[in-house]
């Protein structure tokens, strides 16, 4: 696999190195954000809750789940479930993808990968930096969104992994 087959290695070798010294108040307020993309929106979560990027590898369906739990993957060995973050956000399924990622995240003692269509960045942004929600976003969107930022002249929604995975386990009971 060459730099160009691999777009996280290329967005990696894009960014600063990390021996670059930021200013000491700069480096303090500084929130490490994972931003992918479903669809034509932009969407982030914290990189504290983000163990690993992996690539889209096959997903085993598992008969009787609710929609959201696309099924299971083994990772190293350990079985993880798969949910769809677009469903969880109450979007339209994408259709079975050939790429994209899988973003194993972790809140509380829930631990799940999330099919995302691509990451397209991780980034620090500085917490000053993250506003509040706009109250335009649609109800489902608005309860698990903590703030806002913009990045490269697009406007990505921060969400609430936990809050996620809470609303995901209320509606599966």
């Amino acid at each position: 696999m060459t730099q160009d087959d691999d777009p996280l290695g290329v967005l990696l070798a894009a960014r600063p190195g990390e021996d670059d010294p930021a200013p000491e108040s700069e480096s303090q307020d500084l929130v490490k954000l994972v931003v992918f993309a479903l669809g034509e929106q932009r969407f982030a979560l914290p990189g504290a809750r983000i163990a690993e990027i992996l690539p889209l590898v096959p997903i085993h369906p598992v008969p009787g789940c609710p929609p959201a739990l696309e099924g299971v993957i083994s990772v190293r060995g350990e079985i993880t479930s798969v949910l769809c973050l677009a469903t969880l956000l109450g979007r339209p399924a994408p259709a079975p993808a050939t790429r994209g990622a899988i973003l194993l995240a972790g809140a509380r003692e829930i631990t799940s990968g999330l099919r995302v269509e691509r990451v397209v960045d991780v980034v620090d942004i500085a917490g000053h930096d993250i506003l509040e929600p706009p109250p335009t976003l649609p109800s489902m969107l608005a309860r698990v969104t903590t703030g806002v930022f913009t990045a490269k002249g697009r406007t990505v929604a921060v969400l609430d992994l936990e809050r996620l995975f809470i609303d995901f386990m209320k509606e599966s009971a």
